[in-house]
């Protein structure tokens, strides 16, 4: 009998993602896309975005095919995200480009279908490449250019996830202020990667103040803090004092979160949590917890979440014995 693959596609506002993972939970295809963004510019329109998912999707599509032969006959199932949040007011148009995509694979080649949210995505991908928490109940930290969420996550026997939402930023997402203040370095957007080698040539630890009040998270006085020193700093010192100070603000969300639900494991996700400054600092601060990391390319945007979600939507234990 031949081997059975199952699809994922996400289209986020920064990357157009396709995966494919096979029976056993092996990754067969991750492939993505990065949108296009003008230099000093600080992201996409949506009209924007989703004109280059349309664009995109067919040749990553092609690309994911060719990995496996005759992939039409061998696809049992596949996923898509349709929003960013698990909520019913959350919505963006970005995600219609891959949602029509996988309805049209649907219909033609007779599989079922499942949906997602882009943050239920990410929190699958987390947990495949993890390999934990394997608890039903964590927290999880979501940091992104549009997120900056503590959750607490349970994992339903249908493998549904429950996201329940405990605190988040007041103002911007730590991702925006990676982005703001590199970009007024003269970094391209999405500024993450480049800020994070600036950071790591850096021995100077500038502080900007950090704030945390009841589960709220505050992120507008630090850029404006970072864009002041960029007047008298280098730029890798204040590149490192942004870094440190989401370090700072998350570790007391993370803290605030334990303390209020008593749960000890952590599951950190999104493109801000990729950086491996913050990671040593979390790590060094948080002692009390258990934190699991997705690896660095399974934290920024990817469709792998959302592959692995249409194998345990289909194939239940006999696919989730494999990755836990």
């Amino acid at each position: 009998m031949s081997r059975a693959y199952f699809l994922g596609i996400d289209t986020s506002n920064y990357t157009t993602s396709i995966a494919l993972v096979d029976e056993q939970a092996q990754l067969v295809a991750d492939i993505r896309q990065l949108l296009p963004v003008k230099s000093g510019q600080r992201g996409l329109r949506q009209s924007e975005a989703l004109f280059w998912h349309v664009k995109h999707l067919p040749l990553l599509i092609e690309q994911a095919a060719a990995v496996v032969p005759n992939l039409s006959e061998k696809l049992r199932a596949a996923a898509v995200t349709t929003k960013p949040r698990p909520a019913s007011d959350s919505y963006m148009p970005v995600f219609l480009a891959g949602t029509g995509i996988v309805d049209t694979l649907a219909s033609v080649l007779q599989i079922p279908k499942f949906t997602l949210s882009h943050q239920e995505s990410h929190i699958w991908a987390g947990l495949f490449s993890a390999k934990g928490p394997a608890a039903d109940h964590f927290l999880a930290l979501h940091l992104s250019g549009g997120t900056s969420e503590i959750l607490v996550v349970t994992v339903k026997p249908d493998y549904r996830l429950e996201i329940q939402l405990l605190g988040g930023t007041a103002d911007l997402h730590a991702g925006q202020l990676v982005d703001r203040v590199g970009v007024a370095m003269g970094l391209q957007f999405p500024a993450g990667r480049d800020l994070e080698q600036l950071a790591l040539a850096s021995t100077k630890d500038l502080i900007i103040p950090s704030y945390h009040h009841e589960g709220q998270i505050s992120f507008s006085g630090a850029e404006a803090a970072a864009l002041r020193m960029l007047n008298k700093e280098k730029k890798e010192d204040v590149a490192r004092a942004v870094l440190l100070n989401i370090a700072r603000a998350t570790t007391k969300l993370i803290q605030w979160a334990g303390t209020r639900t008593r749960i000890t494991q952590v599951l950190l996700v999104g493109g801000v949590c990729s950086n491996l400054i913050l990671r040593a600092e979390l790590l060094e601060r948080l002692t009390d917890f258990e934190l699991f990391f997705a690896e660095p390319k399974f934290s920024v945007d990817n469709a792998v979440g959302a592959a692995v979600f249409s194998a345990l939507s289909f194939a239940g234990d006999s696919f989730s014995r494999h990755v836990f």
